[in-house]
C-alpha cells in the first residue's frame, strides 16, 4: 500500500496543527490579559494547559472515529516526550532552575495524578466511569490553580508570564479573531493528521498505538518544545517547566478523560507494562530533580538533560524494536 499521500497528510496536518495551536494560545492569553486575569493564572492555566490543545483535538477526534490507540498513544506518548525529550533538550540549551512555589506544588500533584492514571488503566481500559473520575480531578485541579493564581501574584512564574505578555502584545480584536480561527484550524488539521496516521498504520502493518506514541505524540508536542526552548534562552525557567507540568496534567486528565467519555478506550497490555511504566518513572525522576532540597531550588543540569534525551532515544528504540518484532511475527 502506498503511504505517500497519508504521510503528506500527517506532515501537513502537524504543520498546521502546531501553527494554529501557537496562535490559539497567544490569542487566549491576550484575551485573558484584556479581562485583567492575574499573570500567574495565565501562565499556569492558559499557557500551560493551552499548549496541549493539539493533543486534545487529536485524541478526541481519534476516540470519535474509533481509534483508541491513536488517542492513548498521543496523550501518554506526549507526556513521555515532554519530560524526556523536551525538558532534556531545554536543559541542554540552558540548565533549568525551579524557583516557583506553584510549580513545586504541582510536581507532587503530577506524580499523584500519574499514579491515579496507572490505577485506572490496570484493567487495560478507560471506561466512562474512569473518564468521569479523571475529568472531576481535572476540574478540582483547575479550581485550585485559579485560587492560587489569584492569591499569589508575586510568584516567579507570574513575573515571567507578565514579561512575555508585555513583549508580545495583541489587540483584543485580533485576539478574538485568532481564538476562533485557531480553534477551527486545530480541528481541521487534527482530522487530517488522524486520517493520515491511521492509514499509515494500516499500510505498514503496525499498531495505531505505536504511530500515536511516536509520530503523533512527538508532533503534537512541538508547541511545548518551541515555547520551552524560547523560555530557556530568556532565562524564564519557571515558564519552561510550567509548560511541561501543565501540559502533562492536561494530557493525563482532560485529554484521556474527554476521549474516554466520548468512547470507552480499550488498550494493549504493552500500554501498562511499557508506556505507563516509562511515563511513571520519568514523572518520578522529574519530581526528584525539580523539587527543592534543603532550601535550594530544584534544577535540571545539562548532564541530567542529556540523560533525559538518551532515555527518550532508548524508549523509542525499544518501542520500534518490539513493534517490528510483533509485525514480523
Amino acid at each position: 500500500m502506498d503511504v505517500g499521500l497519508p504521510l503528506l497528510a500527517v506532515v501537513a496536518g502537524l504543520a498546521v496543527l502546531v501553527w494554529s495551536a501557537d496562535k490559539f494560545v497567544d490569542a487566549a492569553a491576550a484575551v485573558a490579559r484584556h479581562f485583567a486575569l492575574p499573570p500567574l493564572l495565565i501562565g499556569a492555566v492558559i499557557i500551560g494547559f493551552g499548549t496541549s490543545a493539539p493533543e486534545l483535538a487529536v485524541s478526541v477526534l481519534s476516540a470519535m472515529e474509533g481509534s483508541p490507540g491513536i488517542a492513548l498513544g498521543n496523550a501518554y506518548g506526549s507526556n513521555i516526550a515532554n519530560i524526556a525529550l523536551i525538558l532534556g533538550l531545554t536543559a541542554l540549551v540552558s540548565p533549568i532552575v525551579v524557583q516557583s512555589q506553584i510549580l513545586r506544588k504541582e510536581l507532587p500533584v503530577l506524580t499523584a495524578v500519574t499514579l491515579l492514571s496507572v490505577a485506572l488503566v490496570w484493567d487495560l481500559s478507560i471506561s466512562r466511569l474512569d473518564a468521569i473520575i479523571l475529568l472531576l480531578v481535572f476540574a478540582a485541579l483547575m479550581a485550585w490553580s485559579i485560587r492560587e493564581g489569584i492569591r499569589d501574584g508575586q510568584d516567579p512564574l507570574s513575573q515571567e508570564t507578565e514579561a512575555e505578555l508585555e513583549a508580545h502584545p495583541m489587540p483584543i480584536g485580533q485576539a478574538w479573531w485568532w481564538l476562533v480561527a485557531g480553534l477551527v484550524l486545530l480541528i481541521a488539521s487534527s482530522r487530517l493528521l488522524v486520517w493520515g496516521a491511521v492509514t499509515i498504520a494500516q499500510g505498514l502493518g503496525v499498531s495505531e498505538l505505536v504511530i500515536g506514541l511516536t509520530i503523533v505524540a512527538v508532533g503534537t508536542s512541538l508547541p511545548e518544545l518551541a515555547s520551552c526552548i524560547a523560555a530557556a534562552r530568556k532565562n524564564e525557567h519557571d515558564l519552561a517547566i510550567g509548560n511541561v507540568l501543565g501540559s502533562n496534567l492536561f494530557n493525563t486528565l482532560a485529554v484521556v478523560g474527554l476521549a474516554g467519555a466520548i468512547h470507552p478506550l480499550g488498550m494493549e497490555p504493552a500500554v501498562l507494562y511499557r508506556d505507563m511504566a516509562v511515563m511513571g518513572a520519568l514523572t518520578l525522576v522529574l519530581f526528584a530533580l525539580g523539587y527543592s532540597r534543603q532550601g535550594k531550588p530544584g534544577r535540571i543540569t545539562r548532564p541530567e538533560g542529556g540523560l533525559l534525551v538518551l532515555s527518550f532515544a532508548a524508549y523509542t528504540t525499544w518501542l520500534l524494536y518490539s513493534s517490528l518484532g510483533a509485525s514480523a511475527g
